[in-house]
C-alpha cells in the first residue's frame, strides 16, 4: 500500500488509484498512532514483532517512522531478545523475505544454538537497526540466509520447517559455496560492498574471517563488532576507576566467538597503552564449559591456548571468581544467572569499582540483569550519590544512538581521508553535512509530478481569445 490512506486527493487521481481507498486522508503522524495503538493491543512479544514486520512489508517508511519515534521502545522487538524467539518460531511468524548484505548460516544463532534457515530473522532485524539507528537506506541492504541444512532435529521433523531439510553441508562443499558466494556479491554489487558475517559457529567463524578478510570489504560482527563496543565500555569504564586498562584483571566466562574478539581487541589496547603483547596476554582469563582454560589442559583450539596460562585446573565459576580476584568480570557464555548472588558480592569485596559485564543474548541467557547487581549490593548502593550513579553509565542512552552514529561516521570519515581509504572524492568539506544528505528520511515523498501554468495573456493568445 506504499503509504496508505497518507495519500492526498490529487496523488490519488493521478496514480489512478482514487476510489480504491477510504475517502479518508491521514497523515503519517497520525498512522504513527494508529500503529501504536495496534501494538499496545498485542498480547506478547511474539505479536507485536509479527505486527511491526508485516507493517515493514507493507509500508517501509511508516515502519521506520515508528522504530525511530521510540528506539529505545523498539529496538528490543525488532532485535534482541524477541528476535531470538522469533527466530525459533519462524515458522509461523514467517510473511515474505526481504528485499535485503548481512549474511549468516543460521549455526549459532544468538544463544540458541542451530535454527537453520529459521536464522534469517536475525540479519533482518539487523539490518533494520542498520536504517533505524544509523540511517542506512533500506534499498541498499541485503539480508542473506545461506542455508546448508541443520542439525536441529526438531526442524528436521518440524512440517512448517521451512528450510533444506537435511544434515549441514561441511568441508569442501561448504567452502566452495562460501567463495562463490563471496564472489557473486563482488560481481554483483563491487569490491567495496561491505558483508557481514553474522552468528556463524565458532569453527567456521574464526576460519572465514582470517580467509576473506584481505580479499574482500568485510567483518564478522560477533568476533569484530561485540567486541569494538566491549572495548569502548571498558575504556568508559576506566574513567570510573581512574587508571588504565594495563591495570585490570580481565576474567570472561565464555571462550567463543565473543569472548575471543573482545579479549583479542584489549591486547591491542594494552600495546598501545605501552604494555607488552605477552603482559597484556597474562591479564586475561577465559572460562569455558569445561572450566579454567589452562595450560596443558587438552582439546584446545588454537585461539584459545593463546590465553591458557599456568595454573590449576578449575571448574566452578564461584571458585575461580574467588582465586583469579578479577577487576573485570565479562560474560559471554550464555550460561542465563551465571553471576551468582556470591560472584558480585565477591567482586564488590575484591574492588572499589568493580566492571562487571553481562553481555549474552537473548536476555533469558544473560548471565545477571543490572536489576541483580543493584540488589545484591544494596546497602552499598544506598551509600551512592545521585552524582555517582550519574558517573556510572558506560554508554550513550540508547534514545541518542542516532546522533551518537552520526558523531562516529563523521569520525570514520575524516580518518578514512586521513588514511588515503576513502573512494568519494572531491573529499566534503562539510562530512556531517554529507552524511546527512545521505541518510534515510522515514517522511513520504510526493507523487504529484510537476506541473506549471502559463501566463494569461500567453493562454489567451495561444487559445486564439484576442
Amino acid at each position: 500500500t506504499l503509504q496508505g490512506l497518507a495519500f492526498t486527493l490529487e496523488e490519488r487521481q493521478q496514480l489512478n488509484i482514487h476510489g480504491l481507498l477510504p475517502p479518508c486522508f491521514l497523515s503519517q503522524d497520525i498512522q504513527v498512532l494508529r500503529v501504536l495503538a495496534n501494538f499496545e493491543r498485542q498480547t506478547s512479544d511474539l505479536d507485536r514483532y509479527i505486527l511491526l514486520m508485516s507493517l515493514q512489508d507493507r509500508n517501509e517508511k511508516l515502519f521506520y517512522k515508528v522504530l525511530t519515534s521510540d528506539i529505545e521502545r523498539f529496538m528490543p522487538i525488532v532485535y534482541t531478545p524477541t528476535v531470538g524467539l522469533a527466530c525459533q518460531q519462524y515458522g509461523t511468524a514467517f510473511r515474505r523475505p526481504r528485499y535485503a548484505i548481512v549474511v549468516t548460516d543460521g549455526e549459532r544463532i544468538l544463544g540458541l544454538g542451530d535454527l537453520g534457515c529459521y536464522g534469517m530473522g536475525i540479519p533482518v532485524g539487523k539490518l533494520a537497526l542498520y536504517t533505524a539507528c544509523g540511517g542506512l537506506k533500506p534499498q541498499e541492504c541485503l539480508p542473506v540466509m545461506l542455508d546448508v541444512g541443520t542439525e536441529n532435529e526438531g526442524l528436521l521433523k518440524d512440517p512448517l520447517y521451512i528450510g533444506l531439510r537435511h544434515k549441514r553441508i561441511r568441508g569442501q562443499a561448504y567452502d566452495d559455496l562460501l567463495d562463490e558466494f563471496m564472489q557473486a556479491v563482488t560481481s554483483r554489487y563491487g569490491k567495496n560492498c561491505l558483508v557481514q558475517f553474522e552468528d556463524f559457529a565458532n569453527t567456521n567463524a574464526f576460519r572465514l574471517l582470517n580467509k576473506y578478510r584481505n580479499l574482500y570489504c568485510t567483518f564478522n560482527d560477533d568476533i569484530q563488532g561485540t567486541a569494538s563496543v566491549a572495548l569502548a565500555g571498558l575504556l568508559a569504564a576506566l574513567r570510573i576507576t581512574d587508571n588504565r586498562l594495563s591495570d585490570h584483571t580481565i576474567l570472561f566466562q565464555g571462550a567463543g566467538e565473543a569472548a575471543l574478539g573482545i579479549a583479542n581487541l584489549i591486547v591491542m589496547s594494552m600495546e598501545k597503552e605501552g604494555t607488552a603483547k605477552e603482559e597484556a596476554i597474562k591479564k586475561i582469563w577465559m572460562v569455558d564449559s569445561k572450566g579454567l582454560i589452562v595450560k596443558g589442559r587438552a582439546s584446545l583450539t588454537s585461539e584459545k591456548q593463546r590465553f591458557a596460562h599456568q595454573h590449576e585446573e578449575m571448574k566452578n565459576l564461584e571458585d575461580i571468581v574467588n582465586k583469579i580476584r578479577p577487576t573485570a568480570l565479562i560474560g559471554v557464555a550464555a550460561i542465563g544467572g551465571a553471576f551468582t548472588k556470591k560472584i558480585i558480592m565477591d567482586m564488590v569485596s575484591f574492588n572499589k569499582r568493580p566492571i562487571i559485564f553481562a553481555l549474552s543474548n537473548p536476555t533469558s541467557k544473560a548471565e545477571c540483569s543490572a536489576e541483580d547487581c543493584y540488589h545484591f549490593t544494596e546497602v552499598i548502593c544506598q551509600q551512592v550519590s545521585k552524582e555517582h550513579l550519574e558517573e556510572g553509565r558506560l554508554y550513550p542512552p540508547l534514545a541518542l544512538i542516532q546522533d551518537v552514529s552520526l558523531k562516529i561516521a563523521v569520525k570514520i570519515v575524516k580518518q578514512a581521508y586521513i588514511n588515503n581509504t576513502a573512494t568519494f572524492y572531491p573529499e566534503p568539506e562539510d562530512k556531517e553535512a554529507f552524511i546527512r544528505s545521505q541518510m534515510y528520511s522515514t517522511d513520504y515523498e510526493s507523487f504529484l509530478t510537476d506541473s506549471y501554468t502559463w501566463p494569461k495573456e500567453a493562454m489567451e493568445i495561444q487559445t486564439g481569445n484576442f
